[in-house]
C-alpha cells in the first residue's frame, strides 16, 4: 500500500478521517468533562495529519494525472469532518485513483504550456 501514491493518498485520507474522529472526541472530554488537554493534544495530531493529507493531494495531482477540478474535490474533502473518506470512496470507483497507463500532458503541464505561448 506504500509502495505508491495512490496507497498515500488512502492512507492519509482514512488517517485524516480518523483524526476527526478524536478531535470531535476530545472536544467532548473538553466542554462536558473539563478537560481542555484532550483538545490541545487532539489538536495538533488533527493538524499534522490535515497538513500531510493536503501535501499529499498536491504531490499525487500529477502522478495520477488529475483533473484540476479533482484536485479542488480533494482539498475541500479535506475541511468537513470524514469528508475525506467519502472523497477516496468516490475517486475509486471513479476509477481517478489509478496510476495511468499511458504517460501523457498533465493539466499542469498544459496549463504551463499554456502560459508560456501566451508569453
Amino acid at each position: 500500500m506504500f509502495r505508491t501514491c495512490v496507497g498515500w493518498f488512502r492512507l492519509t485520507a482514512i488517517a485524516e478521517a480518523i483524526s476527526w474522529a478524536g478531535l470531535l472526541i476530545a472536544m467532548v472530554f473538553k466542554y462536558g468533562f473539563g478537560y481542555p488537554e484532550a483538545v490541545t493534544v487532539m489538536g495538533w495530531v488533527h493538524g499534522l495529519v490535515f497538513t500531510a493529507y493536503v501535501l499529499v493531494s498536491l504531490i499525487v495531482y500529477g502522478p495520477l494525472r488529475w483533473s484540476f477540478r479533482v484536485l479542488v474535490l480533494a482539498l475541500v474533502a479535506s475541511i468537513p469532518p470524514f469528508a475525506s473518506v467519502v472523497f477516496e470512496r468516490w475517486a475509486l470507483r471513479r476509477g481517478v485513483l489509478r496510476t495511468p497507463e499511458e504517460m501523457g500532458p498533465t493539466s499542469w503541464s498544459r496549463l504551463v504550456g499554456a502560459l508560456r505561448a501566451l508569453n
